[in-house]
């Protein structure tokens, strides 16, 4: 009996296995559809699956620029990020952050 019910076990485990794949790969032809017909709400689409995965648990914190691209979507439906015209100059560094270097000045 006992044989039985591990032999009926792993057959639906393989059988579980199986459908788990196709499935798969059915929405993966469907996300690459719909990536060819309208790659803007695709990308909008991946955006909103990004903001409910980051943003679902409640111990969660983010530290994002309002300016982040993350964001794009929330004051603009078509993705287009607003940046300010005359950006503030960049605030203090991290205690032990090095300073970016300055652009290299070409010779005349």
């Amino acid at each position: 009996a006992d044989r039985q019910v591990v032999e009926i076990t792993a057959d639906a485990q393989r059988d579980a296995e199986i459908l788990r794949g196709q499935g798969d790969a059915e929405r993966n032809r469907v996300f690459a559809d719909a990536f060819s017909r309208n790659p803007a709400f695709f990308e909008f689409y991946r955006s909103m699956a990004a903001y409910s995965s980051a943003l679902s648990s409640q111990d969660t914190t983010l530290v994002l620029s309002p300016n982040s691209e993350f964001f794009r979507y929330f004051d603009n439906p078509d993705g287009t990020l607003q940046r300010p015209a005359n950006p503030a100059a960049p605030g203090p560094l991290a205690p032990g952050a090095t300073a970016p270097a300055a652009p290299a000045q070409q010779a005349n």
